[in-house]
């Protein structure tokens, strides 16, 4: 079982979230318990989440952005991904989601996002 790496950082008005491992059923939680403190405890008013390192994202990982683009809205904030890989875009596009959340290329993409 491999472990997820999550790592936090803020660039301007924007708060980074660096993804690495899979997202899956396991590594979800704390996926969920950092995009979570992001939005409710820190405020962010722009959570962007790097999936570059991301292979693959499960329904629970799917779940979790999900759950966390709900509180983002709560609060009036965004909820913007970037950098998924081939297999992370197909789950998005099978469960009809890839429209409903905010997905840019690469970083500067991201960051620059009106």
């Amino acid at each position: 079982m491999a472990h997820i790496q999550v790592s936090i950082r803020n660039v301007g008005n924007a708060t980074v979230i660096d993804v690495v491992g899979d997202i899956d059923l396991y590594n979800s939680p704390e996926m969920r318990k950092t995009l979570m403190g992001v939005l409710k405890e820190q405020n962010a008013a722009r959570a962007v989440i790097n999936l570059t390192r991301v292979r693959y994202i499960d329904s629970s990982g799917v779940a979790s952005l999900v759950e966390a683009l709900k509180v983002a809205r709560e609060r009036n904030a965004r909820l913007i991904l970037f950098g998924l890989s081939k297999a992370a875009r197909e789950v998005l596009e099978l469960s009809r989601l890839i429209k409903v959340f905010e997905v840019y290329e690469n970083e500067e993409q991201a960051l620059g996002a009106n």
